[in-house]
């Protein structure tokens, strides 16, 4: 299925919009616990993650994006309908999320609205089950990962700080949760807009405008991290209130030692090329610095409630892809 020039451009746009509200939803993901242990004011939160989410494509390579790209449905059955239908569902499904105040992963979201539209064109033969199963595992992984480095960094910060009093330790803090603020962000950055850019990738590769086999163009790589910044930029205070004071109350400490288990997670899955969820990963992080402190200090109701998010997040997003997918199809 060949498209004219200015629909393929169109299509471009719509991911792009998607690119901007992965920023916008998951801003709280970058800012969260910076704003709640209130070291920046949330305007200040949102200008520093924005900035190091676009810069992140300067750490990484794209890995990413060739998982998104060729490694979730084969890219031999991907046309503009495909790309439509995966990203009407991903949108839909963070607006929804968004507007209820889920902490949702819109990364799972792209990646149930693409299996969705690419099962509703080709049936179950169109998924690349290894790609899949891994993006799938990834769902439990990371916020273990998050959770597990949380609770140690927790632990060997409060044996170093064990003499110190409590406000020269939230004084330490508050620069330290600046560094690891940072780095959190270029985590999201790195890992997030990836996704875009293998979707517009494998649409262009769909439509013969890449030369020399799939690949990610320099402009894709700078249009999506710019938009990714932009929409965080524009933040998502519901979700940052129920990131950053719902599940537990943190300190300038627990904040850094939240952060960067968070970051070393993300670094980690975007050098094997995972797309893991930001928000599944630090939310792991933060439950796991509130159970450093006690059990009872995770409000398990509100964990509960995103968790069943987490759960709903592929199949929800793979229908309204799917039914998109069919929708577009009775317009000729």
């Amino acid at each position: 299925m060949t498209i004219s020039l200015e629909l393929l451009w169109v299509i471009i746009l719509v991911a792009l919009a998607f690119d901007f509200l992965n920023g916008l939803h998951d801003a709280a993901n970058s800012i969260a616990t910076i704003v709640s242990t209130r070291v920046l004011r949330p305007q200040y939160a949102v200008a520093w993650a924005a900035f190091f989410n676009f810069i992140a494509f300067l750490f990484f390579g794209l890995s990413v994006a060739q998982t998104v790209g060729t490694g979730i449905i084969s890219p031999d059955i991907v046309d503009p309908r495909v790309i439509f239908g995966a990203l009407m569902g991903a949108i839909i499904w963070n607006v929804l999320t968004w507007v209820a105040g889920i902490p949702s992963s819109s990364s799972h979201a792209l990646i149930g609205g693409l299996v969705g539209a690419g099962v509703a064109k080709a049936g179950f033969n169109a998924i690349v089950w290894k790609g899949l199963i891994k993006t799938g595992a990834a769902i439990f992984v990371s916020p273990t990962i998050g959770f597990l480095l949380a609770l140690v960094l927790v632990l060997i910060v409060s044996w170093l700080f064990v003499r110190a009093t409590p406000s020269s330790v939230d004084n330490t803090f508050r620069i330290a949760q600046f560094f690891s603020a940072s780095l959190y962000s270029l985590g999201h950055g790195g890992n997030d807009a990836q996704k875009t850019m293998g979707i517009i990738a494998v649409l262009l590769y769909s439509q013969g405008q890449l030369e020399g086999g799939f690949h990610v163009p320099f402009w894709v790589v700078i249009t999506c991290q710019a938009a990714m910044g932009l929409g965080t930029l524009f933040g998502g205070w519901r979700i940052v209130h129920t990131m950053g004071s719902k599940i537990t109350r943190l300190t300038p400490q627990q904040g850094f030692c939240a952060e960067t288990g968070g970051a070393i997670t993300l670094f980690l899955a975007t050098h094997f090329g995972v797309p893991v969820s930001t928000t599944h990963t630090i939310t792991g992080a933060i439950v796991g610095v509130g159970t450093a402190r006690r059990i009872s200090a995770v409000r398990w109701n509100v964990a509960k409630d995103i968790v069943i998010a987490w759960v709903l997040t592929l199949p929800a997003a793979a229908v309204i892809g799917a039914l998109s997918y069919w929708i577009v199809g009775l317009f000729p």
